[in-house]
């Protein structure tokens, strides 16, 4: 059986904690068109859910989740920087000695991601990241990720414009974006267990030609979310914990794809003379008007990711990356 389908920035010395963000509100997406697991009962029990975050270009505030939107930072904690010898923009020479100011790229709010398992005493995660390339980072960014509280950030927050990078890699560097976590349910795509791929690929193709959907556009996704399935381009690279050696679990992935038609985009950015009555959630297209909006313009490479995992049984929640285009 198939799974059931901010406030404005506060300024001068006004404290954060007494700004009430409005909570992230989820969209609208249409069901699978297809019970995946009675047409396919090899998948059985391999559906999981994401959280999708479905970004839109905004002015999102610190007391906001946001992808590329300024962090609630604590006062006393030295903003990152990354002084890396071999950090540099593509077809250049090193950019050292001089350290760089990591960007924000995430941060999650637990009260707009409830089915995201924070550590004990946490409520806020944020992830930053060094805006050039690093050759022995898989040639991609070089992130950092934390767990907070946000009421003990929020008691004592950094005021003014954190530093800026003083050179960057505009591929790794996010326009600010509000998020809407929608929960979704997802089937494996590049995941399918090994000794199904050979046996499901023809039968994927026969679904696509008798119904005209495929089953990778419908029922897998590879956009930016929590949880779920990671957004693999390539071949899955899942990673062991360095402390227990056990599979690490998918935390999130922030890739450069993000729909603008079929069955994953949300209802209320159709274009406005596509009738839900006529027109199958999986031949929809974008609102014109409202598709400059989509997605926080970064190429991460060639339309890839960056996929974070986490451990849950070694103290301090260590994590780790996998990085493809």
């Amino acid at each position: 059986m198939s799974p059931p389908a901010g406030n404005p920035v506060p300024s001068g010395n006004t404290p954060l904690h007494t700004v009430q963000a409005r909570p992230a509100a989820p969209r609208t997406l249409a069901p699978i068109p297809f019970d995946v697991e009675a047409v396919f009962p090899e998948l059985a029990g391999t559906a999981r859910e994401a959280t999708l975050l479905y970004p839109r270009a905004g002015e999102p505030g610190p007391d906001d989740s946001s992808i590329g939107g300024p962090l609630l930072w604590p006062a006393d904690e030295p903003w990152p920087m990354c002084a890396e010898a071999d950090h540099y923009k593509p077809l250049a020479a090193p950019v050292g000695p001089v350290p760089v100011a990591m960007v924000p790229v995430v941060q999650l709010y637990a009260r707009d991601v409830p089915r995201l398992p924070f550590p004990v005493g946490s409520d806020l995660l944020q992830v930053l990241w060094c805006p050039l390339v690093h050759e022995d980072d898989q040639y991609a960014a070089n992130p950092r990720l934390y767990w907070r509280s946000m009421a003990l950030t929020a008691s004592d927050p950094m005021f003014g414009e954190p530093p800026r990078p003083h050179t960057a890699e505009e591929d790794y560097v996010p326009r600010p974006c509000t998020v809407s976590p929608t929960p979704a349910w997802e089937y494996p795509s590049r995941d399918v267990p090994r000794e199904l791929v050979e046996l499901l690929s023809e039968r994927f193709e026969e679904l696509e030609m008798e119904r005209g959907y495929s089953y990778h556009d419908v029922a897998t996704t590879q956009q930016s979310k929590v949880g779920g399935y990671p957004g693999w381009t390539q071949q899955p690279d899942w990673p062991d914990c360095a402390g227990c050696g056990t599979p690490m679990e998918h935390l999130l992935s922030i890739t450069a794809t993000e729909p603008g038609m079929g069955r994953w985009l949300p209802l209320d950015d159709r274009g406005p003379l596509q009738d839900p009555a006529t027109t199958p959630s999986w031949q929809t297209e974008a609102d014109p008007a409202a598709f400059p909006a989509f997605g926080h313009h970064m190429d991460l490479g060639d339309l890839g990711g960056m996929y974070f995992f986490v451990c849950r049984t070694c103290p301090d929640t260590p994590y780790t990356h996998r990085y493809d285009c």
